[in-house]
């Protein structure tokens, strides 16, 4: 899967989930806002599933991080915990993009991997808990959170689901090139 159809995908995905949001909230326009918005979240839950079953860790979190590029700006400005908790998964994605060059390079990761505590508290699965790993917890943490409010749409909930689970497919993807990194089969 190409990178720029995968990202094309889901910035279509969200601008038509919000054009439908929108609509749901103008009189006259809620059937074309929840036809929007359905369409979008459908576009959406096909591009992370296509993200998911390429197993890669960098494109399923881009997949993620173009996602919640595109919520951003859509946040009412008065809505500062949104956007506070959008604008920290962003720059957490970020430190996972550096976590991803590092792991490929196996003399720098084994020196880095030296710097983390070896407790399991600073451990995922036995290998260290470095950006990466924290962006994907923390995020996962946030979607449960959200997929615990009530009144979530059936079909927001199950976009949620697939992104939640995509963020384990990620973490097992990179633990892969961890285990590569540093030598273990």
């Amino acid at each position: 899967m190409a990178a720029t159809g995968l990202v094309n995908r889901i910035y279509d995905a969200a601008a038509t989930i919000d054009f439908g949001r929108k609509g749901f909230a103008t009189r006259g326009k809620a059937e074309e806002g929840r036809l929007s918005y359905e369409r979008g979240i459908t576009e959406a839950l096909l591009a992370f599933k296509d993200a998911q079953s390429t197993a890669d860790p960098e494109t399923i979190i881009l997949a993620e991080y173009t996602f919640i590029s595109q919520e951003l700006p859509f946040c009412d400005k008065t809505d500062t915990d949104s956007l506070s908790s959008l604008t920290q998964a962003i720059q957490s994605f970020d430190d996972a993009f550096l976590a991803l060059e590092i792991v490929e390079d196996s003399t720098l990761y084994q020196a880095a991997e030296k710097t983390y505590p070896h407790n399991t508290k600073n451990r995922e699965k036995g290998f260290p808990k470095d950006s990466y790993h924290i962006a994907c917890n923390a995020h996962r943490t946030r979607i449960r959170n959200i997929l615990r409010s009530p009144g979530i749409d059936p079909i927001e909930k199950a976009l949620l689901k697939q992104r939640f689970a995509n963020l384990a497919t990620a973490q097992k993807g990179y633990i892969e090139k961890q285990k590569k990194a540093l030598g273990e089969k």
